[in-house]
């Protein structure tokens, strides 16, 4: 019996320790977290911003979603949202509550795309 319960730690710290990648299930509350977010982006977001991994903005001053975590760190992206975000681009006035923060920010990391790679010089 202790063996058992030494491996499932080991393989719960293994987990933790591997970075989720993009597309790839991590959990099924995070995942539903995710889709939480991918509801919210739909309902709130998507009349002006491209919130899927393809596509262009329907408003051509409103940031894609799949690149959005580059421009803003996650954290202050997080309290602008619960605060009512000002930016630069004329946006509706909302708020979002804490959970939906959550959602919304767990799915911009599920749609963001992966940094471009430095390519050697050819020899």
């Amino acid at each position: 019996m202790h063996r058992s319960t030494l491996a499932v730690a080991i393989l719960m710290l293994a987990a933790c320790a591997q970075p989720a990648a993009r597309g790839v299930s991590v959990g099924a509350e995070l995942d539903a977290l995710a889709e939480d977010g991918r509801a919210i982006a739909e309902a709130q977001c998507a009349r002006c911003h491209a919130i899927g991994e393809y596509g262009e903005s329907p408003n051509a001053a409103a940031p894609v979603f799949r690149t959005l975590l580059t421009r803003y760190r996650a954290e202050v992206l997080e309290e602008e949202l619960i605060n009512g975000i000002r930016v630069s681009h004329p946006m509706p006035e909302f708020q979002f509550n804490p959970q939906s923060v959550d959602a919304l920010i767990m799915y911009l990391r599920y749609v963001q795309e992966a940094p471009a790679t430095e390519r050697a010089p050819s020899p």
